[in-house]
This record gives structure tokens, sequence and C-alpha cells, in this order.
């Protein structure tokens, strides 16, 4: 659905993670959070490193993965190097981690290392958790119940 947006049409189009192994990423968000290969590009030289405002060249590839409507873009560079993980806190602005309702999440954190994650295990409050993909990106994992309370989403 596209929507009128301060009188432009806006409809959400993805969320963007940077890689460094996009075939391991791709596994871990398909065996630990259930998302799904939608499809993948070779990023035209072209314009891209303008877009992305990354020197040429950029050798940029992306995977597309979709789950509960949500759509994942893996970007890896194999020309313009990935910059080593930096850890961010939750106070520091800017996209601070995703979330997803688990039915299961002791069965979901028993897939994380085993696929090139992290369970931050301190941060364990039964009902919800974090866990790190194979590049740092955080991730919460809350439970399932978590929907039930949850108000209407609006019209």
């Amino acid at each position: 659905m596209v929507d009128d947006v301060g009188g432009e049409q806006a409809v959400f189009n993805h969320v963007g993670i940077c890689v460094t192994d996009l075939g391991r990423s791709r596994k871990f968000y398909e065996e630990v959070l259930a998302f799904r290969y939608w499809w993948e590009l070779e990023a035209p030289e072209e314009g891209t490193s303008q877009l992305l405002q990354i020197p040429a060249p950029v050798g940029l590839r992306a995977v597309y993965m979709v789950r509960d409507g949500l759509v994942l873009e893996l970007l890896h560079f194999s020309e313009a190097e990935a910059r080593p993980f930096r850890q961010r806190v939750m106070n520091e602005p800017g996209l601070t981690h995703l979330s997803f309702s688990i039915r299961d999440i002791p069965t979901a954190l028993e897939k994380v290392v085993p696929h090139g994650g992290q369970v931050l295990t301190d941060t364990d409050m039964k009902a919800a958790i974090m866990i790190r993909d194979p590049d740092g990106q955080l991730i919460e994992l809350t439970s399932a119940a978590w929907l039930d309370v949850l108000p209407p989403l609006p019209d």
C-alpha cells in the first residue's frame, strides 16, 4: 500500500544490513529467524558509489529476504571492504536493534551459535533476550506472548 506522506507517495521498502560473508548471514537469517530468500542483485558500479557515498569500486551484491512482510537486505561489498564491527549502545542515535517475537526462544537460541551468531546470556529475561548476528547486529528475541498484550495496530 502506498500512503500519502507530506504530499508525497511513500511505502516502506526494506531494512539494509552490511555483512562480511553473504552466505553465512543468509543462512543465519534463514535458519535462526525463519527469513525466506526473495531475490538478489549485483548493483551496477555506475551510480552505486554516488548513492551509497562509498568510493568506487564498490562491488555490491545484495540479497533480499522476507519475513512477516519485512524485507531485509543483506549488503556485501567485494571491493569496498567492510569496516570492522563496532559495538553500539542502545542510547546511541540511529538503528539500535531488530526485534522478533519467537514461539520457542530456547530452540531459536540453540541455532544462534552454530550459525555464527552470539547469545548475550546476561540479557536473558526469560521472556526476552538479546543475540547478535554473525557481524554483530543486535537482535532482540521476545516471547510470542508479547504479541497478545500489544494494543491493536492503527488503521
